[in-house]
């Protein structure tokens, strides 16, 4: 399409969602007007870790209003554990089934005429416990003393790859110096305002399971969940309303309950609602992965990256629930950011504790990546005197490199990084920030200066969770390998010419219904006013893969592309109408206003609604082969998406931003409060389809990062117990803790989708945390403090001083 007929993609237009969200219209999973509605609870464990000995719901069935009980024993019945993504032959079920492993998990449920009535009756349920000791370090649980969650793998362990690429050996032994650091990222959440919702009903007759939920993918969960519930997966309907209050990731984990109502409904044959409270969203939802990590950097004397080593070992929690361990691999193909080396090597341990599971969670595997190598580039900086923005300038990928295959297997398709920094650099005034850092250690104050960068992937390459398996076992008869990205845009154009478009990507407040309407308004020159998107998601009346949903910020790149691309069918056809009925060649059409007219005849054309009602009412005059109706169907899938191949590289992703961050704060000498003074964050995302959609992904997710940088983490004691049920525990940055952001851009379309879009939708949650972690080992340098762990509470940070200061008087 040329730039000049362009009227709505990469304006800075209002959603069209807002109106009913502003006014209270919208309609969430709690307002869906279903009939006669039962209400389920769910009793959790207390203990972190105990055997299961007797559960007895019989007293809780005879209280008033109760219709029904699901404890162990129907578990074991009416459902098949999990599927798991490894080898590893560990049990998952709904709820706990032997054994209970971490507090909070769902050990029975009621179901009665109210939640009130459910939650009393839920005091009546005796279970006999064996307590058992627990383990919640990741470290600790690989120690051959630490008690073993699942006796069936027999250690905690439940995945471990060891992924070479190139030559790393010869690389560390011809280094002229190698820089080393461990770190720690916290578990933290996401925090969303709708917690998890599900409502189930059976139909005996047909056998279909319909679950209404605020599911958003990936729907490879529907034949996971199906199997899970011993049924055919048409059999299983999964109906998501339009709008969700946020998720971040954590509600791809919603599935366990999904199969819990699920079974309540089948087993008492009513319809079984369960609406999360905020209590059991940071007991048991979902959350990322706390990591451990050792990173080693080789290096020449002048500053030359030649290789890197790193080892992960990740806190998956109580059990590995799918995509898990997905966390360790979503990373594989950027595992290097935006380095530019041949030399990488990953030891990757899962490990289970008796913490609660882990899943996605926005910036997936990406904070817990770039915090080890960006801190350890910083040493690098401070040991060989460099600035640590001339280092990473030396080091990127350069502009002609692209596409750039990395050592292990990731296709960056376009990128200019250098001048993405060297923008980062301008908006900041990074030599006035320089200056004021110098002034103000003159006046003995803690000012510092930290910059990040990241390679920001999008749309997930659903092959990369196989490099769990060796490529022996890949290799293995029997094997199913699995690769894609795909996505399916749906559009019609009804009688009167009116537009629309059936939305099945999943938001959850992103915006999609006004860019699908952008794009499509453009792509058929019709007013935007005659495009309607219907957003539903319904898995009995859309067209959708496994791979349909809305993570790893797809919609940018797979589903724009999928919706121009529908588009762009209707219009082939309406311009073979118009060829047909005006007698010219198809060469000779153009559309223009929603108008397909005659090249140097402009008075010559069928508008969109004539072309809609000869398709409609008119089928004789249409050519003898095509079929009435103006509607399409598009699957878009990358030709990079590939499995891995015999050395274990993939393509993990398929479309790669890149982001610089550049950030400086002061830190309080009394309190060690930290405050940020400034931040810049520069993001090369492709073609920008709607710039207040992109401002507000930006924002969202540095606050999210910046949360699990400053406040927020799921806190456990070491026997297991949780310390963070509340919001009084649980912290998170609000308006009020918000910075303000300067926020910039540059543009190299990616050649790889429909309009040139890539993903923005987790981007500074990978970033804004090792900037300021950064920022206030800076600030902290002259005390001797070295940041290598998160969050940086005002509490932490003030104990790291008072050591450096007693260390000092020493």
């Amino acid at each position: 399409m040329s730039e000049r007929r362009k009227k709505w993609v990469g304006q800075p237009m209002k959603r069209l969602e807002d109106p009913r969200l502003l006014t209270g219209r919208g309609q969430y999973v709690d307002d869906l007007p279903l009939p006669n509605v039962r209400h389920l609870a769910i009793l959790r464990s207390p203990h972190a870790h105990a055997r299961i000995k007797r559960v007895d719901a019989s007293r809780a069935l005879a209280a008033p209003g109760v219709l029904g009980a699901i404890t162990p024993e129907d578990v074991l019945r009416m459902t098949r554990p999990f599927g798991l993504g490894v080898a590893a032959p560990l049990k998952y079920y709904c709820t706990a089934t032997d054994k209970a492993r971490f507090v909070g998990e769902p050990v029975a449920a009621i179901v009665a005429s109210n939640r009130y009535l459910a939650e009393d009756a839920l005091d009546l349920i005796e279970v006999e416990y064996e307590v058992l000791p627990a383990v919640v370090s990741e470290v600790k649980a690989l120690e051959a003393s630490a008690p073993v969650l699942h006796e069936e793998v027999g250690s905690n362990v439940v995945n471990h790859r060891l992924l070479s690429y190139g030559d790393v050996d010869k690389a560390f032994a011809e280094a002229d110096r190698v820089f080393s650091g461990s770190y720690y990222y916290p578990k933290y959440t996401s925090s969303p305002m709708e917690g998890f919702a599900v409502v189930a009903h059976h139909d005996p007759l047909s056998g279909v399971l319909t679950a209404w939920s605020n599911f958003h993918g990936p729907f490879i969960m529907h034949p996971v969940t199906a199997r899970a519930l011993k049924l055919q997966e048409h059999k299983l309907r999964f109906i998501v309303p339009q709008d969700i209050g946020g998720g971040f990731g954590n509600k791809v984990s919603i599935y366990p309950y999904i199969v819990l109502v699920a079974i309540m409904a089948m087993k008492t044959g009513q319809t079984v609602k369960w609406i999360e409270d905020r209590r059991e969203h940071l007991l048991a939802s979902c959350s990322g992965a706390d990591r451990t990590a050792h990173w080693d950097i080789a290096v020449t004397n002048d500053g030359t990256i030649t290789g890197m080593k790193a080892k992960f070992i990740d806190n998956q929690g109580a059990y590995l629930r799918t995509p898990e361990p997905a966390n360790l691999y979503r990373t594989t193909g950027n595992s290097s950011n935006g380095y530019r080396h041949r030399n990488l090597r990953l030891d990757c341990y899962a490990m289970t504790t008796n913490k609660s599971p882990t899943g996605p969670n926005r910036g997936y595997g990406c904070q817990q990546l770039y915090f080890g190598i960006e801190r350890t580039i910083d040493k690098m900086a401070r040991a060989m005197n460099l600035d640590p923005a001339e280092l990473r300038l030396k080091n990127l990928v350069r502009p002609d490199e692209f596409p750039y295959t990395t050592p292990s297997g990731g296709i960056y398709d376009i990128g200019n990084y250098q001048a993405v920094l060297h923008k980062a650099l301008d908006v900041s005034r990074y030599e006035e920030l320089r200056r004021r850092q110098r002034q103000a250690r003159a006046e003995g104050r803690l000012f510092g200066v930290g910059i990040s960068t990241a390679v920001d992937p999008s749309v997930t390459n659903m092959a990369y969770i196989t490099v769990a398996w060796t490529p022996e076992e890949r290799a293995a008869a029997g094997y199913q390998s699995k690769s894609g990205s795909s996505e399916t845009g749906q559009l019609k154009i009804d009688p009167l010419g009116k537009v629309h478009v059936l939305l099945n990507t999943v938001p959850e407040g992103q915006g999609h219904e006004t860019a699908v309407a952008q794009i499509v308004a453009d792509e058929l020159t019709v007013p935007i006013e005659d495009v309607h998107v219907e957003g539903q998601m319904d898995t009995f009346t859309r067209v959708w893969s496994i791979t349909t949903g809305t993570y790893s910020s797809r919609f940018a790149s797979v589903g724009a592309s999928a919706f121009a691309m529908a588009a762009r069918k209707v219009k082939e056809k309406m311009f073979r109408i118009a060829a047909h009925v005006l007698e010219v060649s198809r060469d000779d059409l153009e559309l223009e206003e929603g108008v397909v007219r005659v090249k140097g005849t402009p008075k010559r054309g069928l508008s969109v609604r004539d072309l809609a009602g000869l398709a409609h009412w008119s089928t004789d005059s249409l050519p003898k082969d095509m079929e009435p109706g103006l509607a399409a169907t598009y699957l878009f899938n990358f030709p990079t998406a590939a499995v891995p191949d015999e050395f274990d590289r993939v393509n993990s992703s398929n479309t790669y931003s890149f982001i610089t961050d550049v950030m400086a704060v002061e830190v309080d000498p009394e309190t060690a409060e930290v405050k940020i003074v400034h931040y810049t964050s520069v993001h090369d995302c492709g073609v920008i389809l709607n710039p207040n959609l992109v401002e507000g992904q930006i924002y969202g997710s540095a606050l999210h990062g910046i949360g699990g940088a400053m406040y927020e983490e799921l806190k456990y004691a070491d026997d297991g117990q949780f310390l963070a049920a509340t919001f009084m525990d649980y912290l998170c940055p609000t308006a009020v803790e918000a910075p303000t952001i300067s926020i910039d851009h540059i543009v190299t379309p990616s050649p790889f989708t429909v309009l040139g879009s890539k993903g923005c939708g987790e981007s500074s949650t990978m970033s804004a945390p090792v900037v300021l972690a950064a920022a206030v080992d800076d600030a902290l340098h002259p005390l001797g403090i070295e940041i290598n762990e998160l969050p940086v509470t005002p509490n932490s940070l003030w104990h790291l001083m008072q050591a450096a200061k007693a260390e000092g008087a020493a």
